[in-house]
């Protein structure tokens, strides 16, 4: 019985941090990006990890820096869409890995992972908004 709740909870932790990196999408995948490429050049893996968290710092900012200076709304919109958009296509990806064993593919699939996608990108918006409001 005690392995069963600890699997549980396990899974339940995976899913969070899951959700955490799905929500940080764009730094993922800078991060992710850079990695790859300066391994690729042959620098030791000690340089592509500080590389890495360097290229996701960056990103995140540049991202956070137009959303606490810019005064111009469109410029704001843009600077979330920027972050949102990774961040649903996440999130529809890890629903449809979570799920796609459990249900037939077709359109219950699709419309649980929009769903899902959507939360996430919501939950990358209001993340990144009160981010950018702290700055201001």
């Amino acid at each position: 019985m005690f392995l069963i709740f600890l699997a549980i909870s396990l899974i339940l932790a995976l899913c969070i941090i899951a959700f955490r990196f799905a929500v940080f999408a764009l730094p993922v995948m800078a991060a992710i990006a850079s990695f790859q490429y300066l391994a690729d050049l042959g620098w030791s893996a000690s340089g592509c990890v500080v590389s890495a968290a360097g290229a996701a710092a960056a990103v995140m900012l540049l991202i956070i820096g137009v959303m606490g200076l810019a005064s111009n709304p469109f410029l704001r919109l843009a600077a979330l869409a920027l972050f949102a958009v990774p961040a649903v296509i996440a999130g529809y990806a890890l629903m449809h890995g979570l799920a796609k064993t459990a249900l037939d593919p077709g359109l219950g699939l699709t419309a649980l992972c929009s769903i899902a996608g959507l939360f996430v990108g919501i939950a990358a918006i209001a993340n990144l908004n009160a981010i950018g409001e702290m700055i201001e």
